[in-house]
């Protein structure tokens, strides 16, 4: 336990903060993750938007 949060391995991305956390510092409601890396956390929402462009186009959901 580090300042008083208990950090689970992982990088997340907080929605509400819209900050990356090493560890479960936010609820869950508001985090992606977890991640390997801090980098790939800082691209949640970027990656986010391409899963989501991806899966509007997929022919298998028409």
């Amino acid at each position: 336990m580090a300042d008083g949060v208990d950090k689970a391995e992982g990088w997340f991305y907080c929605l509400k903060h819209k900050t990356v956390e090493e560890g479960m510092v936010c609820p869950a409601r508001n985090r992606l993750g977890p991640y390997a890396t801090e980098a790939e956390a800082a691209r949640a929402i970027e990656r986010t938007k391409e899963r989501n462009e991806e899966w509007d186009n997929d022919p298998r959901w028409k």
